[in-house]
């Protein structure tokens, strides 16, 4: 079966606060994060943390306060801050309504945001709003940074397509205008600095940056870099890189400037309705967002944020057949409202108008409305019916063939160990002595770390790695996994193919090639395939980068090559942090089925 990998999750931690959990347990909050389509991962503390990654020597002095590791869908921006989360519970609750946002137009001058013809082949869009009256304390503030990091990294695709600038307005004077320079023309004094630097010196001490230095090639090769000055010639920012110092937000800021500018023009809006919308409650007239204004190169201007609520119809024999419920019209908008969808009957009682909040830019189809139903009446809570087509559930012949093959091999005495199917390019290419486009390996687009780049084209660096892990352990270690990789296919719709391959790893003093070469032909013994050229299976000398020279056989089976055995490279077990001999064997089972 092909798979497509997706990667739809975001893990962050939410302090815990009564704003969320009053007096109830734990485990009342687990069952409601649940309920509202979430999963608390895990319950944990600064402490913890660094005590499981770094000792407890390192952990000293570190915070005890609890933090709740919740796993949020990535497209639901609107619960990536505690705020967003604490609201969106407390509607599914009923203990409040959902709040109506509304732009209001300022009591003098509007601020403007001017944009030149300059940025056009840069960073052609900019949007912007301003927060008047807000109250900031430290775990606002804390909170207010930690939305736009956690935008930046997700619908902002690490902030090529928007970066998110915020700025105190009273130490800045409008209009504002967001053109294009020479970085040796453009000259600040950047965020928690003291001294002025051009562009060309900021670069060059970002390199060094851990945090800033995965940015820089968004506009290092460009012959312009994007600004943002005010009417008095201060630079507010240089997206994507860094704000100016001179407009930082203190706790003390009682207004704020928003501009998000980017290359996706929808991206831009969602990220600024969601900051806004999100932080308004802390200003003096709560949830209520002060108009700016965008004028383009064409001199055409436009008001934001849009703060645009829509509404979608939807039937309710719609939703109860997609879902397998019968629930009421009237029933099913109530549910739609506890989601923050504020639902009414219309016309002949079928018919369900749902209105959807600009925090919301996850609803686009039918299907999602469905979906939020569902979540609101409970999964548990759908009646488990037959389905009206008859059919005899088996096991895929290909699982059963690995089943029975995971018993044997553990009689055999080697352990089964379960690695990750995602993996370094590292690790499958330079590792094994070979050159990443030779892999077909299939990469990840956007990885969270650099452990995760590609899918694993070969099982064995994942058993080198757990052995590494294991090194303390009694000799000799005998590992074996039957798991899937994944390699590029053109001739397939996802463009990539699973196979199922076995592999085993004897790792001892003596390379134990005799004991790997007994336990393929204990294998073929239980496959029924005996060792003959015609009909049988056989081996031939070969040679292959991660084997030692000589050491190295290729495997045939009923006529066509199904994988290789072999005493591993020296230079490959020094790569794995590994001391002493291994041998390894790895085939596909597949054309045993």
């Amino acid at each position: 079966m092909d798979l497509v990998f997706t990667i739809h999750l975001i893990t962050y931690s939410v302090l815990q606060t009564k704003r969320l959990r009053g007096k109830g347990a734990d485990e009342e909050f687990d069952e409601l994060c649940f309920e509202f389509g979430l999963e608390l991962d895990e319950i944990t503390s600064e402490k913890q943390i660094i005590s499981k990654e770094q000792g407890n020597q390192k952990a000293r002095g570190a915070s005890d306060v609890v933090l709740y590791k919740v796993d949020v869908p990535a497209n639901r921006y609107d619960l990536l801050c505690l705020e967003g989360l604490a609201r969106g519970l407390q509607v599914f609750k009923e203990r409040i309504k959902a709040p109506v946002y509304k732009r209001v137009m300022p009591m003098g001058e509007i601020q403007k945001l001017i944009i030149t013809e300059e940025t056009a082949k840069v960073r052609p869009f900019a949007v912007a709003a301003v927060l008047r009256n807000i109250t900031f304390t430290k775990e606002r503030y804390d909170s207010f940074i930690e939305l736009q990091e956690k935008l930046h990294q997700n619908i902002c695709r690490k902030r090529t397509l928007v970066a998110i600038g915020t700025h105190d307005l009273d130490t800045l004077s409008g209009p504002f205008t967001f053109t294009a320079k020479r970085p040796s023309d453009i000259k600040f004094k950047p965020l928690n600095m003291t001294k002025e630097h051009t562009a060309c010196e900021l670069m060059n001490i970002y390199k060094t940056d851990n945090h800033l230095k995965q940015y820089l090639h968004i506009i290092e090769n460009k012959p312009l870099y994007p600004v943002i000055y005010d009417s008095n010639g201060v630079v507010l920012s240089m997206p994507p890189i860094i704000n100016g110092n001179h407009s930082k937000i203190t706790l003390n800021t009682r207004n704020v400037f928003i501009e998000c500018t980017g290359t996706d023009f929808t991206k831009a809006k969602i990220v600024l309705d969601i900051i806004v919308t999100m932080f308004s409650e802390y200003c003096e007239n709560q949830f209520t967002v002060e108009a700016a204004e965008v004028v383009s190169p064409n001199g055409k201007s436009n008001t934001f944020p849009e703060l645009a609520y829509r509404k979608e119809m939807v039937r309710a024999d719609l939703i109860n057949k997609k879902v397998g419920i019968r629930e009421s019209p009237a029933n099913l908008a109530k549910l739609l409202t506890r989601m923050c969808l504020k639902s009414e009957v219309i016309g002949d009682g079928n018919q369900i108008e749902v209105e959807i909040p600009p925090t919301r830019s996850d609803v686009i189809h039918a299907c999602d409305i469905v979906e939020d139903a569902a979540i609101a009446y409970g999964y548990n809570n759908i009646q488990m019916i037959l389905p009206k087509t008859y059919t005899i559930a088996n096991q895929f012949p290909l699982n059963k063939l690995t089943e029975l093959l995971r018993l044997d091999m553990a009689a055999a005495g080697f352990t089964e160990a379960l690695t990750f199917a995602l993996c370094s390019q590292e690790d499958i290419a330079d590792k094994l002595g070979l050159d990443i486009s030779e892999t077909k390996a299939v990469h990840i687009s956007n990885p969270k770390t650099a452990e995760f780049q590609v899918a694993r084209t070969t099982l064995l660096p994942g058993l080198l790695k757990t052995i590494a892990a294991n090194r303390k352990m009694p000799l000799p270690l005998k590992l074996f996994e039957i798991s899937d990789i994944v390699v590029k296919d053109p001739s397939k719709d996802v463009g990539a193919k699973n196979y199922r391959h076995l592999c085993a790893v004897y790792y001892n003093k003596n390379p134990g090639f005799e004991i790997i070469h007994g336990l393929l032909d204990r294998i073929m013994q239980l496959l029924d395939v005996p060792p003959s050229e015609k009909g049988g299976y056989m081996i031939k000398a070969s040679a292959g980068s991660a084997f030692f020279p000589g050491r190295c056989a290729e495997i045939f089976a009923r006529g066509q090559s199904i994988g290789k055995l072999g005493v591993l490279h020296p230079d490959v077990i020094t790569k794995f942090e590994l001391t002493m001999p291994c041998s390894s064997l790895e085939i596909n089972i597949e054309p045993f089925l």
